[in-house]
């Protein structure tokens, strides 16, 4: 790799921090957030948002409780200018929502900005901008620092003169590519802005800092925002932002560490979406909170709505293993991580019952899921998925989720290795349907069609002066035998019965359960049995818990004797 063409951080731009408080500290509120997706995000689609899209994509903020949403870049583009008169002419934007737009620091440019804005009664934000990088001054602009900063303040001059006597209205500035700007420069620059526009606490003017192009590790951009946190003018009368990009796959990161080191404020795009590999994503980044106690301020109680929203919005699928809201976020396949999942769920429940409070409300704690998926909408459907990775608790939990079939630990072993069998074969994940499959004909259907060597052709049972007797009728080889037994229960009777016949089955281990629920459902009896010397495992499956049991010992019998006839005693 060439990497010698490329300087470090550390070589491109100072970082004057040398004592540092924002290691030592610890989140403990949101920060106000403010999602940008409709300006930011909607430039770095390759087919940007129709008026209708947009529309939809707001109203699915505010439903979310943004209370500040960057909503174009109406000197730009018509369609962001005709959706700031939409707000303007219509109530689409709560009174309690803030209206931000976006606007370079130009004249002509500051003037559309704020005629777009005329009319709207709502809180509105003015954000103007300028790189302030060194590259960017004199390769893009051709400013040296004196006439950059004069351009900046020619800029601020014009949205004073043009919207300063609007009470609703407030400013934002961005010295864009922060990151990469002189320290002393980035906090000028920034000084000169907030006094020209007499910054006070009652009507604060916000400083954004972006990571416009992420270049550093992230404790880097923390040291920077703490440099500006400590050193700005008027700190009480300005609200200290952040913008960061993903560029090197940390702008969580670098997030979290900026409000660590003073920030207030974060500018982001739900899941993510912007230019190259994105702005940073501030559903990640409130989730996050919510995972470590502390309330985002935001409804993430329906994911997945939000999700098809975006999804439609941008017209680009969220990755499956997306943070919290991709598919398969929540799932398993592990066997080991399948049956810690299982286990952790039945503690959760179990704890509930015993502190007689709602599963929803007591503390989570189950491996391997760091929040409960039922807090952002999602059932345990999908907790639990089966491949050839997966193991016997990853089985049995499908099983006794969808079928309410609850398997003894040795039937799950040899159940997960039928299974194990029919994915190394396939390849493909297995679906609790199949796997009910493979537990069927695997321990159910040695009874069926004309391959059952053994059949149970009656059964009665009864109990006079104290004792009891049953009645077993089988019909093995075409020829029916009948037997009675004395003070031993039906399965035994069975057994012995079977025996009779040249079919010696001892059962080990019996054990049932319901196939579904209510009056309708089955019983379902399991048996471990031994024949021959060899241990085994069948089922049965009636409508009485008698009968499942009998039927189980004769599927054992027929699964034993398949392969040649019984010797008829």
């Amino acid at each position: 790799m060439p990497s010698h063409r490329y300087r470090d951080v550390y070589s491109r731009v100072e970082v004057p921090l040398t004592e540092r408080d924002w290691p030592t500290r610890r989140l403990t509120a949101a920060p106000l957030w403010v999602p940008v997706d409709l300006r930011d995000g909607n430039q770095a689609l390759a087919e940007p948002m129709d008026p209708a899209r947009k529309r939809q994509f707001f109203t699915l903020m505010v439903a979310m409780g943004y209370k500040e949403i960057e909503v174009g870049y109406p000197s730009a583009s018509q369609t962001d200018y005709d959706f700031v008169r939409l707000i303007a002419d219509t109530d689409i934007a709560p009174d309690d929502v803030t209206i931000v737009v976006f606007t370079p620091a130009r004249r002509d440019l500051v003037e559309r900005t704020v005629a777009s804005i005329q009319g709207i009664t709502n809180p509105v934000v003015i954000h103007m901008y300028t790189a302030t990088a060194p590259t960017w001054r004199t390769t893009v602009l051709g400013r040296d620092r004196d006439e950059l900063r004069e351009l900046i303040l020619a800029g601020g001059r014009d949205v004073l003169d043009l919207a300063g006597h609007l009470p609703n209205v407030r400013f934002e500035f961005s010295p864009e590519v922060f990151n990469l700007t002189e320290p002393d420069y980035a906090l000028d620059v920034c000084n000169a802005i907030t006094e020209l526009w007499n910054a006070t606490p009652e009507r604060p003017v916000i400083i954004n800092l972006p990571a416009t192009v992420e270049v550093a590790t992230p404790n880097v951009y923390a040291d920077q925002i703490e440099y500006m946190h400590k050193h700005l003018a008027r700190r009480d009368s300005v609200i200290l932002s952040v913008h960061p990009h993903n560029d090197r796959g940390t702008g969580i990161a670098c997030a979290e560490l900026a409000l660590l080191a003073g920030a207030q404020r974060v500018e982001g795009c739900i899941f993510g979406n912007g230019e190259r590999t994105g702005n940073v994503d501030i559903a990640t980044l409130a989730l996050n909170l919510h995972a470590q106690g502390i309330d985002p301020m935001i409804d993430f109680s329906d994911v997945d709505e939000v999700r098809r929203t975006v999804e439609h919005a941008n017209r680009i699928e969220i990755h499956p293993r997306h943070p919290y809201v991709g598919d398969l976020v929540h799932t398993a396949f592990s066997g080991t991580h399948q049956d810690a999942i299982k286990k952790g769920l039945a503690e959760h429940r179990a704890r509930a019952v015993t502190e007689g409070r709602a599963e929803s409300d007591i503390a989570w704690q189950v491996p391997y899921l760091p929040i409960d998926p039922a807090d952002i909408g999602r059932n345990y459907d999908a907790v639990i998925r089966v491949n050839s990775q997966s193991g016997k608790g990853g089985i049995a939990y499908l099983l006794e989720t969808e079928y309410g079939v609850e398997l003894p630990r040795r039937l799950q072993i040899d159940l997960a290795g039928r299974v194990q069998q029919h994915t190394d074969d396939s390849g493909a994940e297995v679906t609790a349907e199949e796997i009910w499959s493979i537990f069927q004909r695997s321990y159910l259907s040695a009874n069926d069609g004309d391959t059952a060597v053994v059949e149970l052709v009656r059964y009665e049972t009864s109990e006079s002066a104290g004792r009891s007797r049953t009645r077993i009728v089988l019909r093995a080889q075409g020829q029916e035998h009948a037997s009675s037994h004395d003070d031993v229960g039906p399965v035994e009777a069975l057994a012995a019965a079977l025996a009779a016949v040249g079919i010696r089955i001892q059962v080990l281990e019996l054990h049932q359960v319901s196939i579904g629920q209510g009056n309708s459902s089955d019983a379902l009896t399991v048996i471990e049995y031994r024949h021959d010397g060899a241990n085994g495992w069948a089922a049965g499956r009636a409508g009485s818990v008698l009968a499942a049991s009998l039927a189980a010992v004769v599927t054992a019998a027929n699964t034993r004797t398949r392969s040649a006839a019984p010797a008829i005693g």
